[in-house]
């Protein structure tokens, strides 16, 4: 034990507390404060110094803790609650482990400080059980065990024993200061105490440190001393009016302790010299002179100059027993600090279970919910177990210092809900009590404060990362909510630049789970570098899409954040479809964070789907470009919808649930249903039976392509094999098809897929397209395998691929072309949406483009991870809908996943640093 532990403890066996005043339903919250360190200094102006600093910070502290709990309803857990309530789980968490294993070792300080007393006066009274150290863990062992019994008896039984603790510490107290009117004997003037005198008080009030003694060290040992204002708060569970009981009673209980702390300090450092030597022959004889050391005690007529060149062992500086000699009974002062400690103790026993359970309770930690359970009309938690321990007062500090850190915290976030009723606080100040209380851990002892904040630290990561499923409306979601809104309006005011150009991806993707396919990858292209948006669309009468779409709110953000998906959802409700979209391409987004991609899935079954399916889909992307989208659309021949498979398995998970329910019913032994489902069995059966049928198995084929198509949508969740990302970039449209497929090498599940880029070219010089492509390439620092020039790009695709086509688009023809004009024009106007022979005649060389594109896509890319293809535009009211639909069928029919893009002609690749 080093010098400044033993100090610490031989301070506590004579020091003197406020207790706090025992609370079970009726009595108001009043502080538990540590045994003081009275004796251990000399008492003088730092001395002064060091109380009313230690008082700030509780003051503060108080203050804070007041504005906290009057802002709602306060429940068991006392710090706890309030801080985990005010910044959230992770705080909370960590601070909330801590400080109730901070109360646990508290027990060990308090109970080893009477064992050491008791054992003391059992030695003075040559009554030994073993040694003198054995005696202390022995008194101390029995003295837990009967203060846990009190405790489990509960808080009844807490509140009298603390009753009696509190009048024999009130009677010890005021024990001291009759004392000091008592005239003085010739044996304890020997021993320094002359009663009160001016030159006393004025000797005592300038400093004298000695050895390695400083303001600091004096100060720390004194400070725990001031850390027990929580004691009566974290109780709050047990008060019948916590928001109110507990700011009047921590800040009544500062003010009666700091006073009397301040009492006792000049009322003894006014009546005791620093140094005596016990000796009462030690006296100034006629011819001695006053001068050098002692100078009070030389006046008063006692000579203790001995003590300059010699240690003694009485006055200030030296006797631990200095209260007992000063008071009026001595033997008072030995019941005092047995009062103080077990008080001390059986608050700390009783607080740390309590804090521990609350913390159980709200589940954050699971291991520990085991002792979440409480039991009696008081839900005591019997379960937890305290265990000697080292003394660590910085655990307290932390507490405070989060306490009024949250205070600050939710006064900064300016959130409507802050509304606390009690109004005398500062943000500002307990800003400056929570920087306050760090200081003073670095000052107590700066290499436990560091263990302390090590561990708050890893408490707090693995609270994050484990995310618990609560929701306590805490400061830190305000505080994320302002500083969002602050930037988004000062990213507002900035001017967009290439060079910061970000993938903002609007994903038409239904419900989050109905194009998992669509949805991983536009969660992997904007991942870290911009922003993703799933959105649905609610077709029909809008009270019936109303009711839907609220309902799905919440759930589809959730589910996100589940699959951790970093995405946000949005819907909304129409009468058609179209109509949807056209408002989400809109009003997407916030200021600069606004959509500029629309993703999309191609309409695998636009042959069947219908005419006005067919020109809403079309129409969608025309919308896209006249609002200044970039256009992605990810075709995957298994197809990309899995929503009925979902709406399937959802249906079959309730099937299960009513079968379960109705087994419930039923009774073990006689088979006959009972309580209120008796005669509502037979329906549930014949609901359950219909439900069974109707979700029942689907034929053989079918359930091979719902495999087959389960199995693509998650293709993109998990790592891609070995492989190229085919880059076909036909046309220039800003460098939206080069980016997009870079972003993609950049991320973990694509690291193994090079890119290889194939451009059109000239077969007299395909050489030079290659180096131009290079270096084109190099200058936007894009990496890639392989260059290839496709030279043949132009050439007349094969007939069977023209058969294909032919076949493809032969129900959606006009065929008006052999028809007189009258007959033409009447069959136009009765089927505008098919395809005249006038307009294939018109763009016969760009349908011819498509048909061979997929030729030499085939060829070249058929074993690629993706291929990432320029998608074709078709002009407005110039080419229809199904002919631009066939165009794209035709061009990426048979291949692996594959991507059209299509950029807004805005540059979104610069040379430029």
């Amino acid at each position: 034990m080093d010098w400044r532990a033993a100090v610490v403890q031989e301070a506590e066996l004579n020091g003197f507390e406020k207790p706090r005043e025992p609370q079970a339903e009726q009595v108001e919250q009043v502080e538990q404060v540590a045994p003081g360190s009275l004796t251990v200094t000399v008492f003088k102006g730092l001395g002064i110094v060091v109380i009313l600093l230690s008082c700030v910070v509780t003051v503060i502290t108080g203050l804070s803790m007041s504005a906290i709990c009057t802002n709602g309803v306060v429940r068991g857990g006392g710090a706890y609650y309030l801080i985990s309530r005010s910044l959230g789980p992770e705080f909370g968490g960590s601070i909330g482990l801590i400080f109730a294993f901070a109360n646990a070792v508290a027990v060990s300080m308090y109970v080893v400080g009477f064992a050491e007393t008791v054992v003391d006066l059992m030695m003075e009274n040559n009554a030994v059980m073993v040694d003198q150290l054995n005696d202390i863990r022995i008194v101390g062992c029995i003295t837990v065990v009967l203060l846990l019994g009190i405790s489990l008896a509960g808080m009844e039984w807490e509140a009298k024993a603390q009753i009696v603790l509190l009048v024999v510490l009130l009677v010890a107290i005021v024990n001291v200061f009759v004392g000091t009117f008592i005239p003085s004997t010739e044996d304890k003037k020997s021993k320094g105490f002359f009663n009160y005198d001016s030159k006393i008080f004025m000797e005592n009030f300038t400093p004298d440190f000695t050895g390695s003694e400083s303001f600091f060290t004096v100060f720390a040992i004194f400070f725990p001393a001031a850390t027990g204002i929580l004691a009566g708060a974290n109780i709050s569970g047990d008060l019948r009016d916590p928001q109110a009981a507990i700011p009047k009673g921590t800040l009544l209980a500062i003010l009666i302790t700091g006073v009397t702390y301040l009492a006792v300090a000049l009322c003894v450092s006014a009546t005791v010299v620093r140094n005596a030597t016990g000796n009462v022959a030690d006296l100034i004889m006629p011819d001695d002179f006053c001068n050098g050391t002692a100078q009070a005690a030389c006046q008063l007529g006692y000579n203790f100059s001995s003590c300059a060149v010699e240690t003694c062992k009485f006055g200030l500086l030296n006797n631990f027993q200095v209260m007992t000699m000063v008071s009026g009974f001595g033997p008072l002062i030995t019941a005092g600090t047995f009062s103080a400690t077990l008080s001390s103790a059986l608050a700390s026993l009783v607080s740390a279970p309590k804090v521990f359970q609350a913390l159980c309770q709200d589940n954050i930690y699971t291991i520990l919910h085991f002792f979440a359970k409480g039991h009696g009309k008081n839900n005591e938690p019997i379960r937890d177990l305290n265990a000697i321990a080292p003394i660590i007062s910085n655990f307290f500090l932390a507490s405070y210092a989060l306490i009024n850190f949250s205070c600050f915290h939710a006064s900064w976030a300016k959130s409507p809900g802050w509304r606390p009723g009690y109004k005398f606080y500062n943000m500002w100040l307990s800003l400056i009590g929570a920087v306050l209380c760090c200081a003073v851990m670095f000052v107590i002892n700066w290499w436990a404060a560091l263990i302390t904040y090590a561990i708050e630290i890893l408490l707090y990561i693995y609270v994050t990362v484990k995310k618990p499923n609560v929701n306590w409306g805490s400061s830190t979601q305000a505080v994320t909510f302002v500083s969002s809104v602050s930037n988004a309006l000062s990213l507002s005011g900035v001017e967009d630049h290439v060079k910061n150009f970000r993938p903002q991806i609007l994903a038409l993707t239904g419900s989050p789970r109905s194009r998992p396919a669509l949805l991983d990858l536009a969660h992997s292209i904007s991942k870290n570098y911009g922003l993703c948006i799933t959105c649905e669309v609610f077709e029909g009468p809008r009270s019936e899409a109303l009711e839907e779409l609220n309902a799905g709110m919440e759930r589809n953000q959730l589910w996100l954040r589940k699959m951790k998906r970093k995405a946000f959802y949005a819907a909304v409700a129409c009468d058609k479809f179209r109509d949807g979209t056209e408002s989400l391409l809109q009003a997407s987004g916030l200021g600069r964070m606004k959509p500029n991609i629309m993703m999309i899935g191609f309409k695998g079954n636009w042959r069947m789907a219908g005419a006005e399916s067919v020109q809403t889909h079309v129409g969608i992307l025309h919308d896209a470009f006249d609002f200044d989208y970039g256009t992605v659309m990810l075709r995957m021949d298994q197809g990309l919808d899995v929503s009925h498979i979902v709406q399937a398995e959802a249906a079959m998970l309730q099937a299960a649930k009513e079968q379960q329910a109705l087994e419930d019913e039923t009774m073990p032994n006689g088979g006959k249903s009972k309580g209120l489902f008796r005669k509502s069995r037979k329906s549930s059966t014949q609901v359950l039976t219909t439900r069974v049928s109707v979700c029942g198995p689907p034929p053989p084929q079918i359930a091979r392509m719902n495999e087959k198509l389960v199995e693509a949508s998650g293709r993109f969740k998990k790592k891609q094999p070995k492989g190229t990302i085919d880059v076909w970039w036909l046309f220039d449209d800003g460098g939206l098809t080069l980016l997009l497929p870079y972003i993609l090498t950049t991320r973990k599940k694509w690291k193994d897929s090079k890119l290889r880029i194939f451009i059109a070219g000239q077969p007299d010089r395909s050489h030079l397209d290659k180096l131009e492509m290079k270096s084109l390439l190099a200058k936007f620092r894009i990496n890639c395998t392989d260059i290839k020039v496709i030279d043949d790009i132009h050439v007349s695709p094969r007939a069977d691929s023209l058969k294909k086509l032919e076949d493809m688009i032969e129900p959606f023809r006009l065929r008006e072309g052999s028809k007189d004009k009258i007959t033409a024009e009447a069959m136009q106007k009765e089927h505008p949406w098919k395809i005249t022979d006038e307009e294939l005649s018109s763009f016969e060389e760009k349908t011819n483009l498509q048909v061979r594109l997929n030729e030499v896509l085939q060829e070249n890319s058929k074993s690629a991870n993706l291929i990432i293809v320029s998608m074709p535009i078709a002009r407005k009211e110039s080419v229809s809908d199904f002919l631009y639909m066939a165009w794209l069928d035709v061009l990426t029919k048979d291949l692996p996943p594959t991507l059209l893009i299509r950029g807004n002609h805005k540059s979104v690749l610069t040379f430029y640093s």
